[in-house]
């Protein structure tokens, strides 16, 4: 598709466009335009609103959605694209059970499902939600939130998933699906242009170079200027700039064997500031008591800076600049042997992530704030191998049995330069902090479907997982005794071994042709840790021990009416014991984080996706989620402050409180009707909004780190035409919601925010064209 780029001129009677259209679908009553019915209705596409069958991968072979006894929801990568949702954080805004926390650079971002997920910046922790890409599992937060170049699927798979997905899935899955070369030779184009000098522009071809032997290959080119004013310099920052590539061949050497090898290679370049000031006061849990600071205060003041939920401007000493490169490849064999089918996976990859940003967030250094500047330094690399056996269905037993080895070794450089004003003169410090992370895992896999009956079976899966993990850390600081922000030299080492398992079992019923429902028993694991950071120290040499979840849910899924109607219900309690979590803390005023294993904590809910087609010219989507994410008995750190954690009986003050990134309720509602308008051609109208309630971003639970419930809602018109081209005009956040993804503590002072992309409403054109 080639996108037509428009301007302002085009972007504001567009508004008007696109609220008139959406309201006339409602009362429309044209006939159908040929095959483009819900083509742009994300909800819908991906939970069969359009009357097709969605075929997914989430037991490593092609199944139907509606019979698969897992809770998930498939996204298809065109919707997504017209929508300019391009990253996981995108996707959390339509998808009720996901939930992403923004931050600074990729290393401080993390993905949360069904209100669990891990923060932390140390390599030594693994993320609670695994992302995959193509079969390979990425090693590290960071690595998740790359562009999603060149996708055909995305589906969130919630709940452990431990026994076929690996350790790091204790919360659940982000399979990303890439898009296969193509028999026949096909060249297609996608471009967008945004307000703000947003532009997207993404060029691929697939098909044949010879016999038995496929290509395919795809180019984005992406920026953004940003929406935050840096007033030290003028700049606007806040955006970014990618570069991708991925390509695949895949060879037919033999009837019976299949050869696919991908490679990919994304370059991203951002200047996201450490966080805009909401506040300079502070607020305690639970006392509500407030804490002036008057000297952070007048500073601000000074800079020309207004805290505010809103605040979009910052005066920092120099702008922020992230510099992330996301690459690697794989070898994917499928051999038939017979009925049954060899799989085998082998896969290198490596994550460079450079930061230069503002430690203080302000430009100028007095007596009560110290000014400091951060560079890191992040290399990262990974081997997997996976090697897996599918039986053919039909049978008593059908299956999957596998044999995985993993290992990712990450050396980082952390770099902190603080200057101080002492006796009315400046005195710099800095600390720099080497470190080296490594993991070994092991395991051996398999799952089984018992069919007793033609309606009825079991489910038994099950992985041995046995870990390796070890770390060096060597900080040297030139103050003996410390100072704000760096701690004085530390040198520790240390290695720790575990094994231990993941577990599924369930039974599953169809209750009618294409209605099934299912009960489940997860057991889901996470392994050991250790808080590897710049400011280490003695009590975080012990490494943490594993986390490990109990899981049950009961589902029910399929569709009615010929496929016009579809529906994927889902209910369940998970409890964690040994929940690994940051505990926020400070030292000589300045903030730091501390990984310990929280105690106990559990996440229970309703969850759905619902999809109806009344009409071939109609099609409506609607998925929500109610979630009660609880802390319920907190283990306060030894060595934290008295009064900070527990109340004089020694009861914790967060019992009871929710955890962080986990709202009561999120729903999203996505509708999209086509008018034809004469041959080949149709008026494609879409509309759809978000909700989601107030959201604690603190497990610490201070009462200024809420986000208060928020809707947003986006529409946009479309020219679209059976020959495989479409033109759309998109208004995002039609309301003008402003919201931020996460606010927190700043890290001398104050409370900031990081403000989204949408955080105000905007215009766009996409077109593109697939020929």
């Amino acid at each position: 598709m080639i996108h037509i780029v428009s301007g302002r001129a085009f972007a504001r009677p567009l508004h008007g466009l696109l609220l008139t259209g959406v309201a006339a679908a409602a009362l429309a009553a044209t006939p159908a335009f040929a095959q483009q019915a819900a083509a742009d209705s994300v909800a819908a596409s991906a939970n069969g609103g359009d009357g097709q069958e969605i075929v997914v991968t989430a037991r490593f072979r092609e199944e139907s959605l509606a019979d698969v006894p897992i809770a998930i929801t498939a996204l298809d990568g065109d919707a997504l694209a017209e929508k300019n949702i391009n990253t996981l954080q995108d996707i959390s805004a339509i998808v009720p059970t996901v939930d992403f926390r923004a931050g600074s650079s990729n290393k401080d971002r993390s993905v949360f499902v069904r209100g669990i997920g891990t923060i932390t910046t140390s390599p030594g922790v693994e993320p609670s939600v695994a992302t995959v890409i193509d079969g390979v599992v990425l090693a590290r937060p960071g690595q998740s939130t790359l562009d999603l170049l060149d996708i055909e699927r995305v589906e969130v798979l919630r709940g452990p998933q431990g026994t076929l997905f690996g350790k790091n899935a204790s919360a659940g899955v982000i399979n990303i699906v890439s898009t296969r070369p193509t028999e026949t030779l096909r060249f297609n184009a996608q471009a967008a242009y945004y307000e703000g000098d947003e532009y997207r522009l993404k060029l691929g071809a697939s098909g044949p170079l010879a016999n038995d032997l496929l290509f395919s290959l795809t180019g984005l080119l992406g920026g953004y200027d940003g929406n935050v004013e840096n007033l030290a310099n003028g700049h606007t920052i806040n955006g970014y700039k990618r570069r991708g590539i991925r390509g695949k061949l895949l060879a037919r050497p033999t009837e019976s064997l299949t050869l696919t090898l991908a490679a990919d290679y994304v370059r991203t370049i951002e200047d996201v500031p450490t966080g805009l000031f909401v506040s300079t006061d502070r607020v305690a849990f639970p006392s509500g008591a407030v804490t002036p600071n008057p000297a952070f205060a007048a500073i601000l003041a000074a800079d020309g800076i207004v805290p505010s939920a809103n605040n979009r401007k910052v005066r920092s000493s120099f702008d922020a600049s992230v510099r992330d490169r996301n690459y690697g490849t794989s070898l994917t064999a499928e051999l038939e042997l017979g009925e049954h089918q060899l799989t085998s996976i082998t896969a290198y990859r490596e994550w460079k992530n450079r930061q230069h940003q503002d430690w203080d967030s302000v430009a100028t250094v007095t007596p009560a704030i110290a000014q400091g500047e951060d560079l890191g330094l992040v290399d990262s690399d990974q081997v997997s191998q996976e090697l897996r056996l599918t039986s053919p269905k039909g049978g008593f037993v059908d299956y999957v049995l596998g044999l995985y080895y993993f290992r990712t070794i990450t050396n980082e450089t952390y770099r902190r330069d603080v200057t101080r004003i002492v006796a009315g003169a400046p005195v710099a410090d800095n600390g720099v902090a080497d470190y080296r992370v490594r993991l070994n895992n092991y395991s051996v896999f398999g799952e089984a479907n018992l069919n007793f009956t033609e309606d009825f079976r079991g489910i038994v899966g099950a992985r041995l997982i046995h870990d390796d993990l070890a770390y060096r850390h060597a900080r040297v600081a030139t103050t003996a005794t410390g100072v704000a922000g760096i701690r004085p030299s530390f040198a520790s080492a240390g290695d720790t071994k575990e094994t231990d398992y993941s577990l599924r079992l369930g039974l599953q019923y169809d209750l009618a042709e294409r209605i099934n429902s299912y009960a489940t028993y997860s057991r889901g694991y996470k392994g050991p840790a250790y808080n590897v950071f710049f400011n280490m120290q003695n009590f975080d040499v012990n490494p943490l021990a594993p986390e490990t979840s109990d899981s049950y849910e009961i589902g029910l899924k399929g569709s009615a009416l010929d496929r016009l109607l579809t529906f994927n219900l889902a209910a369940y309690l998970i409890k964690f014991d040994g929940f690994q979590a940051n505990f926020q803390d400070s030292y000589l005023n300045s903030l730091i984080t501390r990984l310990i294993n929280a105690g106990k904590v559990s996440s229970r809910g309703v969850e759905g996706d619902l999809a109806l087609r009344p009409t071939n010219s109609l099609s409506l989507g609607f998925s929500f989620a109610y979630t009660k994410a609880r802390i319920d008995n907190f283990l306060c750190p030894a060595s934290a402050v008295a009064g900070t954690c527990a109340d004089a009986s020694g009861e914790p003050f967060v019992n009871g409180q929710p955890l962080p990134f986990a709202p009561k309720w999120k729903f999203h509602v996505d509708g999209t009707y086509t008018i034809p308008i004469g041959g080949a051609l149709g008026l494609e109208l879409n509309s759809d909004y978000s909700y989601k309630s107030k959201t604690q971003y603190s497990i610490t639970q201070t009462p200024d780190t809420v986000q208060s419930g928020y809707g947003l809602w986006n529409a946009s018109i479309g020219l679209v035409s059976d020959d495989g081209w479409q033109i759309r005009g998109i208004v995002k956040n039609i309301a003008d919601k402003h919201y931020s993804p996460f606010i927190g503590y700043g890290a001398v002072a104050g409370v900031s925010r990081f403000v989204p992309r949408d955080n105000d409403r905007y215009f766009g054109v996409n077109a593109s064209i697939d020929f």
